[in-house]
């Protein structure tokens, strides 16, 4: 420890990794782990083996704080996932020490965060976790689990819909939240006060289990803060109406906390300094005006605050797609620390430690807090300290850790990370029994480049064998769209991470039986991606697809287009084409526009379609391209209608690219498929399948 403070003096990043107290407890470094719900707990609200690995990761990683995810008071109406951590019972107390052992082995400080979901919360959560707990405990087998998952959360997702369901609690009976849409109820003040003690009592167990403090979570629409916003507290007695009684709830929490577990111990407030509602166009709920007011009254009863924005309804707000800027929030953190006198944590988008470090420098904050990053790579501090900061896995802000634990609560499955497919695994160690036999693998994209590392860190010898002059694959194409640079981010740390393990790349040489033949490969790995969907039907002189788009091949200038299909690659290419100047039209056969799309990518760029005046046609299929325009048929309606345009773009998905599997699978022993080229996905899907094989691999 002593060492490590000593030595990174002499370091670039100085502010970076000097140490710094939060109340009476000493801090490291500056980088903080943020709270993360990735569903790795039990029903009982115990830390499984798998979320001790993963916190334990992220402090060996070299974090100087960690922050647990959402950790339930309450049993009853404050469970918000079957995997959730937990300090509700006595019961939970041993499960805490355990992380809390594990964390301080490595010289990190634990934080356990505290939370009610209020009406954020799902109607299946509702009084379901006792039952959980009990009907687990005496049914063999996980046979609850299978019924659970499989038969009651279907049964309890239809009840929810049509508000059949137990109601979730709020300040005051307000609008569904966006995201859980659930019927909700007003607290009673006894029930209130009944709250206060569960986080008062949840703080002691946390204590008790030995962490070094709590983070108090008044953010990001949950409980706390409903009764901060006027949007959420419609209440007339002492805990609504003014900022002092809006903000009391919160206030009397803190208090609690303090009386059970003692002034010396570190009680941190996360919270909303501004909700953002005009961000969507709404003029309601509070602004930074209030936020700083609420900070200085935080400011005398706690030892830090860690500075967020936004909640569930304006989720994009707090929880970024990759189109944000770095650092667009900073301006936050940097008005509460002029407002208050105590240690500023914030997250602000921060991708890279050259904006850690200066962000610190300017008198920003005090404390980086990283999220998704903490997902993405577990050793970003260590890399940075050692001065390997070129071989961080960057978080490209895709959203799918949200979206995978969020899908997977509902199956029984928990959250994952499009680049790091280690999530979850952290206590699995690949062999090196590679014995530098050769490998060969064709395509440079993000399937083929993750099994070139997985398998050099396995002590193949990996030949990649790319015939274009770049690496990426589809990735060239994805980051074209504005504002998605960040999606690239992931193919230029593959490449670095495989060189550094020891694969060899080698660009413009196209994979051919012959040349393959000549590495006499042990093993040939195809990963040569997919390509955009074409029919014969619409083969036309005025028809092109989303790949001559977004490759630059074509780039029309004030025309009128007609883009067919919405899922997020048509929307994007359509965004991209306006850029241009060019007038848009989306056809879409299904009812809506994106189905099946993360909610999230849609709240970011349908309003940018929109603004520029792009026409949307659900429920249409395209019948016929002819020279001057589409005839599409409504499949409701069944009327046709004819829309005028010069260019067509077709957004039709993509099919597998499989040809040199099919040519070669029968000419060497060992021949494998992998990512887009066995199957189109996402760039998870395809990091997920390399490092299967690269895992099964004899």
């Amino acid at each position: 420890m002593i060492i490590f403070e000593i030595r990174v003096i002499a370091m670039e990043y100085k502010m970076l990794f000097s140490p710094m107290n939060i109340g009476s407890v000493r801090i490291k470094n500056r980088v903080v782990m943020s709270p993360m719900l990735m569903g790795f707990g039990q029903f009982n609200g115990n830390a499984t083996d798998k979320m001790a690995d993963y916190y334990e990761a992220r402090a060996k990683g070299g974090a100087g704080l960690i922050i647990t995810e959402i950790t339930r008071v309450n049993d009853l109406t404050g469970a918000t996932s079957f995997g959730q951590l937990a300090a509700s019972k006595n019961r939970n107390i041993e499960s805490i020490s355990t992380l809390a052992e594990r964390v301080h082995k490595h010289g990190a400080r634990l934080f356990v965060q505290l939370h009610h979901p209020g009406r954020q919360n799902i109607s299946l959560m509702i009084n379901t976790v006792p039952v959980s707990v009990f009907f687990n405990r005496i049914l063999p087998n996980n046979l609850y689990s299978k019924l659970l998952y499989k038969n009651i959360v279907p049964l309890g997702k239809k009840l929810t819909e049509k508000d059949l369901f137990f109601k979730t609690v709020a300040p005051s009976k307000s609008p569904k939240s966006k995201f859980a849409e659930s019927a909700n109820k007003a607290l009673t003040v006894s029930q209130i006060k009944k709250i206060i003690s569960q986080f008062a009592d949840a703080a002691k167990r946390v204590k008790d289990a030995g962490c070094d403090g709590v983070e108090i979570h008044a953010s990001h629409g949950y409980l706390i803060q409903q009764f901060l916003s006027p949007v959420t507290n419609r209440r007339t007695d002492k805990y609504g109406g003014s900022l002092e009684n809006r903000m009391r709830f919160l206030l009397e929490i803190i208090d609690a906390v303090r009386e059970k577990c003692g002034a010396d111990f570190p009680v941190v407030v996360r919270l909303t300094v501004d909700e953002m509602y005009n961000k969507i166009g709404k003029n309601c709920g509070y602004g930074l005006t209030e936020g700083i007011k609420m900070a200085k009254i935080l400011e005398k009863k706690i030892d830090a605050i860690d500075v967020s924005s936004g909640g569930y309804d304006t989720f994009n707000y707090w929880l970024e797609p990759t189109t944000f800027e770095c650092g667009w929030r900073k301006n936050l953190a940097a008005e509460i620390k002029k407002a208050v006198n105590i240690p500023v944590i914030a997250a602000n988008l921060i991708r890279s430690p050259e904006q850690a470090e200066k962000q610190l420098t300017d008198g920003i904050q005090d404390f980086i807090s990283l999220g998704r990053p903490h997902i993405a790579d577990p050793e970003w501090s260590r890399k940075v300290f050692e001065g390997r900061e070129n071989e961080i896995k960057r978080c490209i802000c895709c959203l799918y850790c949200f979206q995978s634990m969020t899908e997977g609560a509902y199956i029984g499955d928990s959250g994952h990370c499009s680049v790091n497919p280690f999530v979850g695994r952290e206590s699995e160690i690949l062999p090196e029994n590679g014995n530098g036999r050769n490998i060969v693998i064709a395509g440079a994209g993000v399937a083929g480049l993750t099994a070139a590392e997985l398998l050099a860190k396995r002590k193949f010898r990996v030949t990649v064998l790319e015939k274009s002059g770049e690496v990426g694959g589809q990735i060239n194409l994805a980051d074209k769209p504005p504002h998605k640079e960040k999606i690239h981010w992931c193919v230029e740390d593959l490449l670095v991470n495989a060189r550094k393990a020891g694969a060899d790349i080698i660009l413009n040489t196209e994979a051919t039986k012959e040349i393959i033949s000549s590495y006499s490969p042990y093993a040939v790995i195809v990963a040569t991606g997919a390509n955009a969907v074409l029919p014969n039907a619409f083969k036309k002189e005025n028809a092109v697809t989303v790949t001559e788009i977004l490759n630059g091949n074509i780039k029309p200038e004030n025309k009128t287009i007609c883009v067919i299909g919405s899922g997020m690659t048509g929307l994007e290419t359509s965004e991209l084409l306006i850029s241009l100047g060019n007038r848009v039209s989306v056809i879409e056969m299904a009812d809506k526009i994106a189905p099946g799309a993360w909610f999230q990518h849609l709240d970011d760029i349908l309003p940018k379609l929109l603004d520029n005046g792009t026409r949307f046609y659900t429920s249409s299929k395209l019948e016929e391209i002819k020279p001057n325009g589409i005839e599409i048929l409504n499949v409701k309606s069944g009327k046709k209608e004819f829309i005028e345009c010069d260019l067509v773009v077709l957004s039709l998905g993509v099919k597998p690219n499989n040809l040199l599997y099919e040519k070669i699978k029968d000419s060497f022993e060992r021949v494998y498929n992998i990512g887009d080229s066995e199957k189109a996905g996402r760039i998870h899907d395809a990091t997920e399948s390399a490092y299967i094989l690269a895992k099964t691999i004899k």
